[in-house]
């Protein structure tokens, strides 16, 4: 893994508008980044049409286009780049579910941090949607979900990210977590 400062100094440099920086930027974090669709991607039964590779680059692209960006550091990159996976998928998703007239469901495991029995599945579309209204209610609770599923922070990397102490962001995950599984539970998503 790269040096933390090194990429910091790079999104800095890549913020400024600095190509040679962005250019830079990706062979440095793009196993980090292929980690995390791989995860997303394992869990997911269309995985043999959508590869980790293009789910890499697609949600890279979207990161690098924003225009006035000010990467603070390493753990804000992959903050942006959890929501970027999420986007892509979602999107994804919804263009098969579409192409397909509805067909099947597409089906993703939880970490068991987040399930209450390791053995549950729930669709994607349905996540989101329910990440959605949290982010309506609680912020910051949808925003540690997000960073934790979808951009695999831990706890103490979150918490530095949002300047808040651990403890609250394991509160805010425990009350986030209980919140998702009422609603997807209501849903009939598990």
């Amino acid at each position: 893994m790269a040096e933390a400062t090194d990429i910091t100094q790079l999104l800095k440099r890549a913020s400024a508008g600095e190509s040679s920086a962005v250019n830079r930027l990706l062979p440095m974090l793009y196993d980090e980044l292929r980690a995390l669709a791989d995860v997303y991607l394992r869990r997911e039964p269309l995985a043999p049409t959508l590869q980790a590779t293009a789910l890499v680059h697609e949600a890279y692209i979207r990161l690098v286009r924003q225009d006035e960006v000010q990467w603070r550091d390493r753990a804000h990159f992959f903050a942006a780049a959890a929501q970027a996976i999420r986007h892509v998928l979602v999107d994804y998703i919804r263009t098969r579910r579409r192409q397909k007239r509805g067909g099947g469901l597409q089906r993703l495991r939880l970490d068991d941090d987040l399930a209450a029995t390791p053995e549950r599945d729930l669709d994607l579309l349905t996540l989101d949607e329910a990440l959605t209204r949290l982010a309506q209610l609680h912020p910051r609770q949808a925003q540690i979900v997000e960073l934790r599923f979808f951009g695999g922070l831990t706890p103490e990397e979150i918490a530095k990210f949002l300047e808040v102490s651990p403890r609250t962001v394991f509160g805010d995950w425990r009350m986030a977590r209980t919140w998702l599984w009422q609603q997807l539970r209501d849903e009939g998503a598990l």
